[in-house]
């Protein structure tokens, strides 16, 4: 494993050499727990690209030692072709645009700039980027099994302080030869941008990391709120929100009245940052995002907060007890 393999191939013997034959044999020790602790730590993908087929520790225990499954083992990931890529891009700009419209209508509006194409991939390409139309309809759907939809908490409600709401949600992000998905956890009251991550797949881990590390920063909200999507749904989210003392909120299943203040800030980024740059790798996006962020929370002045900054907003009206 690429990132600390050294550290497992000089473990020093009794000789003061490095022993590999005797490695596989003996019980996990304390450097090996300790490493792999420390492997742990990284998100997803990059427990992911640290697996190493060529190094002498087995695959198997490689997997144990990152927390990964065994299945990772065999997950290929195929290329994108570069024709894909271009229509996912203009898909997710054309949502952004008209968030009404379903697999047929963006089929219609990009037959309409030119592109041979039919409603099937379109439906594919959005479900692939996890998007779908955004309109108010019955909810006639059921969660997936052991996935428990929870009330709508903020019909009605004044949100009058930081820390009251928070919200999350996944957008899709392209990149030059592929692209990845960004989850983020937002103060409601402030727009205030409390962590994020990225990752290559939509699995719950990732989403999981940046709510620990807005909870460690910054505190417990009293109700989290998101859309019905799976991973927001799935037993390991909910059950680390109730285990804080968090009330949880889920929207209505397309009401994108519900999350506005998210996808308004899903907007900011892809037209002030992610539409602006070619990324080349995860890195790099990761990097540039960082830097967006940082201006996002306090140098862009917002309208809806009187033209002042988000994370001022956020600290000046914080309970004095709490700010200190």
């Amino acid at each position: 494993m690429r990132q600390y393999a050294s550290h497992l191939d000089c473990r020093a013997t009794a000789g003061g050499g490095c022993e590999g034959a005797a490695r596989e044999d003996r019980r996990v020790d304390a450097g090996e727990r300790f490493f792999g602790r420390c492997a742990r730590q990284g998100g997803v993908a990059e427990r992911k690209a640290m697996i190493d087929r060529g190094h002498d520790l087995r695959l198997g225990r490689q997997v144990e030692l990152l927390g990964l499954s065994r299945s990772t083992l065999y997950y290929e990931p195929r290329p994108v072709p570069a024709a894909e890529l271009a229509i996912m891009r203009r898909i997710d700009e054309l949502h952004l645009d008209y968030p009404f419209a379903g697999s047929r209508m963006l089929r219609d509006l990009l037959r309409g700039e030119g592109v041979v194409i039919g409603r099937e991939l379109v439906a594919t390409l959005m479900r692939r980027m996890g998007i779908e139309a955004i309109y108010r309809r019955p909810n006639t759907s059921k969660a997936a099994a052991g996935h428990k939809i929870y009330p709508y908490l903020l019909r009605g409600l004044a949100i009058e302080r930081p820390n009251q709401v928070w919200a999350m949600d996944i957008s899709y992000i392209p990149m030059a030869r592929g692209f990845v998905y960004l989850a983020a956890v937002v103060d409601w009251f402030s727009r205030r941008v409390l962590s994020w991550r990225l990752s290559i797949t939509m699995e719950v881990d990732f989403c999981l990391e940046a709510v620990e590390e807005a909870v460690c920063r910054h505190g417990r909200p009293e109700i989290f709120n998101t859309d019905q999507g799976s991973q927001f749904t799935s037993e390991a989210f909910t059950g680390r929100l109730r285990a804080n003392g968090i009330a949880i909120s889920m929207d209505g299943r397309g009401a994108w009245r519900d999350n506005i203040f998210v996808e308004r800030l899903w907007r900011s980024v892809k037209y002030e940052e992610v539409y602006l740059r070619a990324y080349d790798s995860v890195g790099e996006a990761r990097a540039s995002l960082s830097r967006y962020f940082s201006f996002y929370n306090t140098k862009r002045p917002h309208s809806s907060l009187d033209a002042r900054k988000p994370e001022s907003f956020y600290y000046d009206y914080m309970p004095q007890a709490v700010a200190a």
